[in-house]
């Protein structure tokens, strides 16, 4: 089997895209454990240094509506200027030097969540534009070996910088990588629409267009239902690691990061060949098969084997980019270009948010459950989750010229009284 990577990477645009999100995505690393580390050494407090997670993960929950602002005007600029703003949001925690200005972490980092959430719509929504639609598979699957590739050293170099040159330096350095990354976004050549439908309509019904595409899409709702379980079940498996490492290896709490980092390098390979295998199975195919990977990976967990526990983590790591990788290919390809800064936001918020909420229920149950319980709890649900998935498989499907049609139709709903909506791109 081939991977497509060498091919998408002589694309001008995939090079040029792949390079913000690199850039983006390392300082958005640095600063994530950082933050924490920052908050921790200020306060003392293990629940001040957690919030500082918190306030990134919140505007999650509000995907729908900040993905609308991606679909009022063409994206790329969008990018640029959010970008160079986020560089300039970040100086105000050049004066965080003492517990009482704590407050301006937590607000800064809010609206770094934000960011977050309008950048991966907007970013989704352009590559639909910029990358031709038979590399999008494997420009999907590089963008997430690219990110966990950051995982495995951006937050390690962000500890350090922070221990050696204190918030300062992590402050600079992630605004720099904002900077780099606009600059990334600026070279894109792509041609946009100038005007988009939504400019007179209220907010409310703008909002409800991406929810109900994706409501009425059985192949993105399918995808997407999935993808939120496995998440979900990845947010049990994320709560258990320390007692895993504690009482199932016997190894110091610090030995966790040795299972992100077998995870990490499980995503990175898998990112490598996901355009490739989307080739060559349907995208239902791809994420099932990625999900059991993750069930398996999960269950094997309860075993008390260190090669064990490294197996399951390059499982969980091969498996569960599977479902992101194939409900985001599919929603840039099934969506018109007018609704997918929110459909991609509502489709991201689905995913994602499972994982949150998980990971506190799940730190919750471990005072009452044995982890190897919720363990093979969560594995066995990954696996009925990816067989619901390949069983959905041809019953109530529908072309996308049908899925368009109740695209059309909840535009002009949500536009009565404002004259014809545009025809989708």
């Amino acid at each position: 089997m081939g991977w497509g990577g060498g091919r998408v990477l002589r694309h001008r645009n995939v090079v040029l895209y792949l390079s913000g999100v690199v850039v983006s995505g390392f300082g958005s690393s640095v600063m994530a454990l950082a933050a924490g580390v920052w908050a921790k050494s200020l306060t003392g407090s293990d629940s001040l240094a957690a919030l500082t997670t918190f306030c990134v993960w919140a505007p999650m929950l509000l995907g729908p509506l900040i993905g609308t602002l991606a679909d009022r005007g063409r994206r790329r600029p969008l990018l640029i200027g959010t970008n160079l703003g986020m560089a300039a949001v970040l100086l105000p925690l050049l004066a965080v030097r003492s517990a009482d200005r704590i407050w301006i972490l937590f607000a800064v980092l809010t609206v770094y969540g934000v960011s977050t959430v309008l950048l991966d719509a907007a970013e989704a929504a352009l590559v639909a534009t910029a990358v031709p639609e038979q590399l999008r598979g494997d420009f999907n699957g590089l963008r997430m070996t690219a990110n966990e590739g950051m995982k495995l050293v951006a937050p390690l170099l962000g500890a350090l910088l922070f221990v050696r040159f204190g918030g300062t330096a992590v402050v600079l350095l992630d605004a720099v990588t904002f900077v780099l990354a606009a600059l990334a976004f600026a070279l894109i050549r792509v041609s946009e629409p100038s005007h988009r439908p939504a400019e007179t309509r209220r907010r409310s019904a703008r909002t409800a267009e991406g929810i109900r595409f994706l409501r009425h899409h059985p192949v993105l709702w399918r995808l997407v239902l999935a993808g939120a379980a496995t998440m979900g079940m990845a947010g049990v498996n994320g709560a258990s690691v320390y007692p895993v490492v504690d009482a199932g290896l016997d190894r110091p709490p610090a030995y966790a990061g040795v299972l992100y980092a077998v995870q990490g390098i499980g995503s990175v390979v898998v990112g490598l060949f996901a355009g490739a295998l989307l080739r060559r199975m349907p995208e239902r195919v791809f994420a099932a098969a990625g999900i059991m990977l993750f069930a398996a990976g999960v269950a094997l967990r309860v075993v008390p084997s260190l090669p064990v526990v490294l197996f399951a983590g390059v499982l969980i790591g091969a498996g569960l980019p599977c479902v992101l990788i194939a409900a985001m290919t599919a929603v840039q390809r099934e969506t018109p270009d007018d609704l997918l800064g929110r459909v991609a936001a509502t489709a991201n918020t689905l995913l994602f948010a499972p994982n949150a909420v998980a990971l506190a229920a799940g730190a919750g149950l471990l005072a009452l459950v044995d982890h190897r319980v919720l363990l093979l709890a969560a594995g066995t649900a990954a696996a009925a989750a990816a067989v619901g998935l390949l069983l959905s498989g041809g019953a109530g499907t529908r072309t996308t010229d049908t899925a368009l049609g109740e695209s059309a139709r909840v535009r002009d709903r949500g536009a009565e009284g404002t004259g014809p909506a545009p025809d989708p791109r």
